[in-house]
């Protein structure tokens, strides 16, 4: 008789429990905030911000994550103070010329050469004309970074390909590469 009442009382328990699940609605949310939060519209208007808009601009003076200022204009005067004043912060032991070589072959033979006298394959398919040797160019570490980073004349900017400290390391292998030519 006791085995009647616990067979009753567990399939009674088991009805109970299977009874309360909806499998059509969701069960019970902790914090439902996280869950069905409110969605906001990027252009819309809302009470969130003073100027009524949500999406914001970033506050005055603020510096992208990562991002390095560069002091120096995209202009000839910059160019020129770049090419007197600005040096490599690389010490000896971070300059590298098998990375810097490595980097050249990547972004600048194609154009430039492998020696740097101007004669790369694009050039000489006459893709593009007129690439300078280095040899026929008055450059420092600091005129090639800055034309790293700006470009100059047809050679576009390579700012967003390479970082400073590797606009560094290419701007160390061209001028090893003009102390050969």
């Amino acid at each position: 008789m006791k085995s009647v009442y616990k067979i009753t009382l567990l399939f009674g328990i088991t009805i109970l429990v299977s009874s309360c699940h909806n499998t059509t609605a969701p069960n019970y949310q902790y914090f439902p905030n996280m869950y069905e939060s409110v969605g906001y519209e990027t252009y819309s208007e809302s009470n969130a911000f003073k100027d009524g808009k949500e999406g914001q601009l970033p506050a005055e003076g603020s510096i992208n994550r990562g991002f390095e200022p560069y002091e120096y204009e995209n202009t000839t005067a910059g160019y020129e103070l770049a090419k007197a004043n600005l040096k490599s912060p690389l010490d000896s032991s971070v300059q590298n010329l098998e990375k810097g070589k490595e980097l050249f072959d990547i972004y600048c033979i194609s154009c430039h050469g492998s020696s740097g006298n101007g004669k790369g394959k694009l050039v000489e398919r006459e893709k593009f004309l007129g690439v300078p040797s280095y040899a026929d160019r008055v450059i420092t570490g600091g005129s090639i970074y800055h034309v790293i980073t700006y470009g100059l004349n047809s050679m576009g900017s390579h700012a967003n390909q390479l970082n400073p400290q590797e606009r560094w390391l290419v701007a160390d292998y061209v001028l090893k590469l003009k102390s050969e030519l």
